[in-house]
């Protein structure tokens, strides 16, 4: 059985939208189109991140900002995957918080972040709230509507040979339900990484959002930019780390 090659070709091709802003990221400030008081060339940046990293800086901000995406991310998982399944398998219960959560779905975390100071002060609490938030309906929501779209006839088939409620459940719509419950929890990753950045530039003393607030208000612009450059790599790491396990759990789809 011959193993499949790396095809270099199509991640180049892939790759070319992000070469390109690279590129016009080293020159703008070299030709004078911005200012290279804000905006340095990349090389310069880069640089910055591997100073920050080899004087053992940046794992400290690195390491507490992946603890709380994680933890965040597993909170969301859990609660949403839960409600998400409960929501969609009972449809009274449904119709009567559909609405409920479509408005709160609407509420911006970033707009709470001041409810959750008045409640919880500059605590941890306070932080994995607006994460909670920001990252719980994408997972819930999706989950709920992959429940919802499970083909009715199929169910009534396993139905009339005799499946119970819980083999129907655990073996019919659980399984069908997988991939948009991956979806919704990659969407939530995503609003994870963005919701600490905010929660950590507010009252933390450590994190990659406090690493790039402090930075600019100590205008280390260099050292703002490789924050900004560490949290886009954490996100891609992230995505791709979701995308592997979603792979292994939903292997019987057909490419």
């Amino acid at each position: 059985m011959k193993s499949k090659s790396f095809d270099y070709k199509k991640l180049l091709f892939r790759s070319i939208g992000l070469i390109l802003f690279l590129v016009l990221w080293e020159i703008a400030p070299r030709l004078g189109w911005v200012k290279r008081l804000y905006l340095q060339p990349f090389s310069e940046d880069f640089m910055a991140l591997v100073h920050l990293i080899l004087n053992g800086k940046l794992f400290p901000h690195l390491f507490m900002s992946l603890e709380r995406i994680a933890l965040g991310l597993l909170l969301a998982t859990i609660i949403g995957v839960g409600l998400g399944l409960l929501v969609g398998y009972f449809q009274r219960i449904n119709q009567a918080l559909d609405l409920l959560f479509q408005i709160f779905r609407q509420v911006s975390a970033f707009a709470l972040f001041p409810v959750f100071i008045l409640f919880f002060g500059f605590s941890e609490v306070s932080k994995f709230g607006i994460m909670l938030w920001a990252s719980l309906w994408p997972v819930l929501l999706n989950t709920s509507s992959g429940v919802h779209d499970v083909d009715a006839v199929l169910i009534r088939s396993v139905k009339s040979m005799g499946g119970s409620k819980l083999y129907i459940f655990f073996r019919v719509i659980l399984p069908a339900t997988l991939p948009q419950i991956f979806t919704g929890i990659r969407l939530s990753g995503s609003y994870c990484v963005m919701a600490v950045v905010v929660a950590e530039m507010i009252g933390a003393k450590r994190g990659l959002g406090y690493l790039v607030f402090n930075s600019r208000e100590s205008f280390l612009y260099p050292d703002m930019y490789a924050g900004i450059i560490t949290l886009a790599i954490v996100g891609v790491t992230l995505n791709f780390i979701l995308v592997a396990i979603e792979k292994r759990f939903t292997s019987w789809r057909v490419a």
